[in-house]
Order: structure tokens, then sequence, then C-alpha cells
């Protein structure tokens, strides 16, 4: 409600790739909207020129909003962005939003903890196994946390893996790699640490996807409820 009520208000609407386009129906018929997606290799605006972007509207005098898709602060450089702010004398809001982290798993029936099988969970980047010697990498660490969710790793998905059963995970882990999460066509692809590179690669698994690794990935089997019939789904 609070998103809504900025988006309203706002002069400015700059929004990014991942915001699902329906949430600038919010916005004034008469705000600037400014297009800053990114995806890998192919930016709309660099992050200094978003950045910049901010900083001068903001200082014309006009009410911006910026738009993300999940939490601004998990991924999504919002920190970056209110520190810009911050530097530059300007006033701003943080409005928290639903991680795709939960909320992907959530669409497919994963709770990322639950009682008796996970008490912890860990979110991490996937494109930084791409990094030969990331010496801030614990893998051995990370491998130890009952739930892992990886975000941006579609395109390190082997590295994930071999790293994560170098680190002591065993081989035999669940794992789900969920694609396109809560709309009409989400895909759910299930394996284990084992065998989910070659499963993800028979499927044409593709970004933007949720990789989640742990033993909650079982309990899809019986919670999964996504496109089912409103008389088959249970509140």
């Amino acid at each position: 409600m609070r998103g809504a009520e900025y988006l309203r208000r706002a002069d400015v609407v700059v929004y990014d790739r991942l915001a699902n386009p329906a949430l600038l129906a919010y916005a004034s018929p008469h705000a600037e909207l400014i297009d800053a997606g990114k995806e890998a290799d192919r930016h709309a605006l660099p992050q200094e020129a978003i950045n910049a972007l901010l900083i001068e509207r903001a200082r014309a005098g006009k009410v911006v909003a910026r738009l993300k898709g999940g939490d601004p602060f998990v991924f999504g450089r919002g920190g970056e962005e209110a520190l810009a702010l911050a530097q530059a004398g300007l006033p701003f809001e943080i409005v928290p939003g639903v991680t795709s982290a939960i909320a992907a798993p959530a669409y497919a029936g994963i709770p990322v903890t639950q009682r008796g099988v996970a008490g912890s969970v860990a979110i991490i980047a996937g494109h930084r196994a791409d990094e030969a010697a990331d010496a801030g990498q614990a893998w051995q660490t990370l491998a130890a946390a009952d739930t892992l969710v990886f975000l941006m790793g579609v395109a390190n998905l082997p590295r994930i893996v071999d790293a994560l059963v170098a680190g002591g995970r065993p081989a035999d882990t669940p794992v789900a790699a969920i694609a396109n999460g809560t709309l009409p066509g989400q895909q759910i692809i299930s394996g284990t640490l084992s065998d989910i590179v070659a499963k993800a690669h028979a499927g044409r698994l593709a970004p933007p996807a949720v990789i989640v690794i742990g033993e909650v990935v079982r309990l899809h089997a019986q919670l999964a409820w996504f496109n089912k019939s409103p008389a088959d789904a249970a509140v």
C-alpha cells in the first residue's frame, strides 16, 4: 500500500525489468516513466547513470519513485542508490518488498525454513561462483546452511554444484530450479546436486530463475499449489 501511494504521488517513476509492468498502472498518467532495466550484458542505463538520474530529478524538485522487482535491499542495488542519495544530501524512504528468494519457492510449494527440517537459510548471488578465487565466498560455510537460495545463478549452475559438493554437501541433496516464479509460465525443474545440471540443460532453464538447495525441496511434491484450480487450493 505504501508503494502504491508513492507511485500515485510520483512525478517520475524509474522502473526495472523485473518489476511487474502492472504496477505502473498505479502511477499518475502525468508521471514520467523511465526504463532502467538490466539483464546480463544489456543495461538500459548503467548503475552510475541511474544514480545520477535519481539525484538530478530530485534536485529539480520532483518526487521520484524507484520501482524495483523483489526487495530493493536483496541484490537490488537499493543500498547503492540510497547511499548516492544520502551523499547528495537528499531525503528518501525505503519501501520493503518481497524478495524472489522467498516468493518463488513459496509459489513452488517450498518453504525455505521448516520446523524439524531447516532452521537456517542463506541467500547467495549465483554469479559470484564465476570468480575463480573468490576469497569472500566461504563455500564450506555455505554448504553447512540448511537451505541455500541462489539468485542469478543459472549460467553458473555447474560451478555452484561443484563448489558445494567440494564443500561437503552430499551429492543427493535435493535441488529445485524455479524459472519465471509466480507467473503463469512458472517452470520447476527438480533433481539433486548430482543431476540438476543435466536436467536444467534438458529443460532449457533460462533466467530469471531461483535455485533452491536443501531438504525443504522435498516438500514441493506435497505443497505445490500454484496453477491448481481454486477448488483444489487451500488457504
